[in-house]
């Protein structure tokens, strides 16, 4: 057994769960596996896996059973969750965590797991999600990304979907990657000349860049690498320590600072191929400034309380539309370039970008946060009611955009904007986005908020505290909100679609 005191092992993890049948159904674990690597070697020290017992059995449904073969026979007499969480939790704590798709998924099924049985959950000191990490540097040559798909491209056999075989093939596809990329990185002008690449083959069609994507990629302690190169070794400019070089990933852990870079260097200086972090700063910005008219303010609110008054905001209310003002032929997208080669899709009205206003928008759902950016913090999201006319715009909004994204070579899922659920087709809501930015160790809010009585005119919210708790009480379901927004894209780990971007949000005290 590795020893508790050395923490420097990557834990590729995985867990398999049931599957939800109905709304507000959650997962439940139904196997958690892991094993742990060797940084310098690439080499497995010690594995675990074992069959997990949910409290409710009834959640183990057939369709379950199709996903991953687990029956509710096959976990009736394996221990609960409650009684592997030491192990659990000794595994993943103070460790690099490594999965793929584990940031949208695994790692919140860790989180709730621990949450449920009432224990703090273990936390990383670095995340590598491979999907994401090989979505922006392997591309689309292999296909969708999915881990089985990778295999196949590989001859590495067929994906069983159950944890411990799930983790070593994710070692093992990390392992072909970085070669693939080693070789390609050394020999580019061979490569390209017998076209065994494609010439896209490290980019996808857009920017990648929901970070609703919402979705998130590698941890943001992973800078890019300014590390030195001399005699295939590195010397770690924060502690001069010398560590080995490294095939796969750029990575500085920010408990001791140890550098592991990836063996796809030279002597030229070039960005890490492997570190997402640029590219999803780079992604962030373009998002939320979205041309002249988004720009966010610079005024981070008064830090002498956490909430003061300010006088009325700087957005040009002119700049946006009212659904009923919007004559749906007039919109159009268009494919315009984004980063390093890529392309984003644009939602125009008469050749200028579109955005919306919407009066009295009720809120159905208060604040979420549900996805995480690329650093994991969360991304606040809430929900809202929409009209008839406000759909109307959407859906062309969404047609166009989805259109425009196949034209460009994505293939990934198209999720809609308007949310019409089963059983409630005359009630469809939409998800309202409040973007945040990081100056330095401090995060703030970019939507100009304001808080309106019936009686007053509307003043302008300022916090000095990154706190959802005060958003939360204000953006409550059943309050009424006028709603500034703008029409982004994403195309980000096989999702794609439109994201609703709150500019300016008047919150109508009852």
């Amino acid at each position: 057994m590795v020893s508790s005191g050395d923490r420097s092992e990557i834990a590729f993890f995985d867990v398999e769960t049931s599957v939800p049948t109905r709304p507000g159904q959650g997962f439940a674990i139904l196997e958690f596996g892991a094993i742990l690597v060797c940084p310098k070697k690439l080499v497995e020290l010690e594995s675990y896996s074992t069959l997990v017992r949910p409290i409710d059995l009834s959640l183990i449904s057939s369709l379950s059973v199709r996903c991953n073969g687990i029956t509710r026979d096959a976990v009736v007499s394996s221990p609960s969750f409650g009684d592997i969480a030491d192990r659990v939790y000794d595994i993943l704590q103070g460790r690099i965590w490594a999965g793929h798709n584990i940031l949208r998924f695994d790692c919140a099924r860790i989180r709730e797991a621990f949450a449920e049985i009432n224990r703090k959950p273990p936390e990383p000191k670095g995340t590598i999600d491979s999907l994401a990490l090989l979505t922006q540097r392997f591309g689309r040559r292999a296909g969708d990304m999915k881990m089985a798909t990778l295999a196949t491209y590989f001859g590495l056999g067929q994906q069983t979907h159950r944890s411990l075989d799930d983790v070593r093939m994710n070692l093992e596809v990390l392992k072909y990657c970085a070669t693939v990329l080693f070789l390609e990185s050394s020999l580019p002008d061979i490569f390209t000349a017998n076209s065994w690449v494609s010439p896209n083959a490290t980019t996808r069609s857009r920017s990648n860049g929901k970070a609703s994507l919402e979705g998130t990629e590698l941890n943001k302690n992973t800078p890019s690498s300014s590390a030195k190169v001399e005699n295939k070794k590195i010397i770690s400019p924060t502690n001069q320590r010398v560590v080995e070089n490294h095939p796969i990933l750029s990575l500085v852990t920010p408990n001791t600072g140890e550098e592991v870079l990836n063996l796809v260097e030279s002597n030229t200086s070039r960005p890490d191929p492997f570190n997402l972090g640029p590219l999803s700063d780079e992604m962030d910005r373009e998002s939320l400034q979205s041309d002249d008219s988004m720009e966010e303010e610079s005024n981070s609110g008064s830090p002498e309380s956490s909430t003061a008054v300010a006088s009325e905001g700087s957005i040009g209310c002119n700049d946006f539309l009212e659904p009923d003002k919007v004559s749906v032929p007039s919109i159009i997208a268009r494919l315009v370039p984004f980063y390093r080669g890529t392309q984003r899709v644009q939602i125009l009205y008469k050749d200028v970008i579109l955005q919306v206003f919407c009066a009295g928008l009720k809120v159905r759902f208060g604040m979420s946060t549900k996805f995480v950016d690329y650093a994991g913090r969360p991304r606040f999201s809430f929900v809202v009611d929409a009209s008839p006319s406000l759909c109307r715009v959407l859906d062309k909004c969404d047609n166009l955009a989805q259109k425009s994204s196949g034209d460009s070579g994505s293939n990934s899922e198209w999720r809609p904007v308007v949310a019409r659920k089963a059983g409630f087709l005359n009630s469809p809501t939409i998800r309202l986005h409040l973007p945040t930015v990081a100056d330095g160790d401090v995060t703030r809010w970019i939507t100009e908020i304001y808080q309106k009585e019936s009686s007053t005119s509307a003043q302008k919210l300022v916090f000095s505290r990154f706190d959802v708790a005060e958003l939360d009480a204000l953006i409550a379901p059943g309050a009424l909100v006028d709603a500034y927004f703008s029409i982004d894209t994403y195309d980000y780990q096989q999702n794609a679609g439109i994201r609703l971007v709150a500019k300016k949000l008047v919150v109508h005290s009852s």
